[in-house]
């Protein structure tokens, strides 16, 4: 029942994010508009997507080191299987199957591994919030003038992100350093739950701190966060070239603003971030750059397809290569969700 519940909740928001989106829009002019739009462009944004996952997935190895080896190319086929499930299956089933899956491959503990997958969450709202405010204060062309009430909105809200983000990292680094208090901690609930299964908690939560290692590691963390800039460039650089495609004047910088958008768009809990993604953008585009409503409704359906589909389509290349379905893959992903901290042996992608 809570499911089904679920479910006509995330429709109910879908539908209503896509009006939102559609709304004004005269479908005819967006379809002229993308015909319109600049082929070699999106050819590039394309090829700027891929990347996207090459960086990511070499990030990840560096966040890895300290609690274990994984190779490249498991790496970059697990993040690409992650991601799409996150496109294909609902309640980002990828952020709990990409550790699961590589922790299979690599010999690693499943729960470490996904602690570095909250890890690397919090280094990219930090540099997302690091370029907008970089647009802020040093590349912003007067966009208070243009839309000043949002504006201030969009500012406010990275300022709040922003601070949060920080106590997260503060709260992470100090898990890292004492992995094991942590542990003490929460066999306190032992006063509420029977003994054994407190101990299983604890020693769930002390093995996640541990798959915190990175932050003991400044030299590692530092190569973390710098890994971090070349994924956000290129999906900067792929958003700018969308909108150039369709003649939306825009200077590169102006996708940094776009990007801490589209960040919040994303985090609507609906598939493939259909709706928030979009409506986000049109937003911005019309808001802060003076694209015409039909332009940036065109440009939002290109961006989300050019972000999405082809990550999607490979994922499940890779899946159909090492024997996974979607219903197998959703079950992983739940094994990995509630399973995570034991070492799992076996057959993974790529074997």
């Amino acid at each position: 029942m809570r499911r089904h519940l679920r479910t006509v909740l995330v429709l109910l928001l879908t539908v209503g994010l896509l009006a939102l989106f559609l709304r004004q829009a005269n479908l005819a002019e967006v379809a002229r508009e993308i015909g319109r739009a600049e082929p070699f462009q999106l050819l590039l944004a394309l090829v700027s997507v891929m990347l996207i996952y090459v960086f990511r997935a070499i990030r990840w190895q560096a966040m890895l080191e300290p609690i274990g080896r994984a190779r490249f190319l498991p790496a970059f086929r697990t993040t690409i299987i992650g991601f799409a499930a996150n496109v294909l299956l609902p309640a980002r089933a990828g952020e709990f199957l990409r550790p699961y899956l590589l922790a299979r491959h690599e010999g690693l503990s499943a729960t470490s591994t996904f602690a570095t997958i909250i890890l690397e969450r919090v280094l990219d709202l930090l540099t997302v919030l690091l370029l907008f405010g970089s647009f802020v204060f040093f590349f912003d062309p007067g966009m208070g003038a243009i839309d000043a009430g949002t504006y201030r909105t969009v500012k406010v809200g990275g300022m709040a992100a922003a601070a949060m983000s920080l106590v997260m990292l503060l709260v992470m680094f100090v898990l890292a350093g004492h992995p094991e208090r942590l542990g003490q901690i929460v066999r306190k609930v032992e006063l509420f739950l029977p003994a054994r299964i407190a101990a299983i908690v604890a020693k769930l939560a002390e093995t996640f701190a541990q798959g915190l290692a990175v932050l003991r590691n400044p030299s590692a963390l530092v190569r973390a966060a710098v890994l971090s800039l070349p994924v956000w460039f290129a999906i900067t650089i792929g958003i700018w070239l969308v909108t150039r495609a369709f003649h939306i004047t825009m200077p590169y910088t102006g996708s940094f603003l776009l990007v801490a958008l589209l960040t919040v768009g994303v985090a609507a809990p609906t598939p493939g971030a259909v709706g928030g993604f979009h409506y986000a953008y049109r937003v911005g585009a019309t808001a802060f750059f003076g694209a015409s409503n039909d332009a940036a409704v065109g440009a939002a359906l290109v961006l989300h397809a050019i972000s999405f589909v082809p990550t999607a389509l490979l994922g499940l290349v890779f899946m159909v290569q090492d024997g996974l379905s979607l219903s197998r893959i959703r079950s992983m992903a739940s094994r990995g969700a509630g399973e995570g901290a034991a070492d799992l042996p076996g057959r993974g992608p790529g074997r």
